[in-house]
């Protein structure tokens, strides 16, 4: 990737953390030892279960959050990865 790519991923991750439902959603993951599904998700935030589902595949369009989906459940964590890549650091701060 050259360095014009990697600044305009940035630039993508930056607007998606824009949003403080997003940045709830990181932190709840986060402090979470586990997968968790939207409903959990949804239900630690006190919002809707398609609220969550909203965020979430915004949140993975940049990379920030993996989806497993089993039977009829999906299954959300971070992507350490690409935090690590654009944003070392920054999980430590929530």
């Amino acid at each position: 990737m050259t360095i014009e790519q990697e600044d305009i991923k940035r630039t993508e991750i930056f607007k998606v953390l824009s949003d403080t439902n997003r940045l709830s959603i990181i932190r709840v993951l986060n402090n979470s030892d586990r997968e968790m599904t939207c409903g959990e998700v949804g239900k630690s935030l006190n919002v809707s279960k398609s609220t969550v589902s909203y965020h979430f595949k915004i949140l993975r369009s940049v990379g920030l959050t993996n989806t497993r989906k089993e039977a009829q459940s999906k299954y959300l964590s971070l992507n350490y990865q690409t935090f690590n890549h654009y944003l070392p650091g920054f999980l430590d701060t929530l």
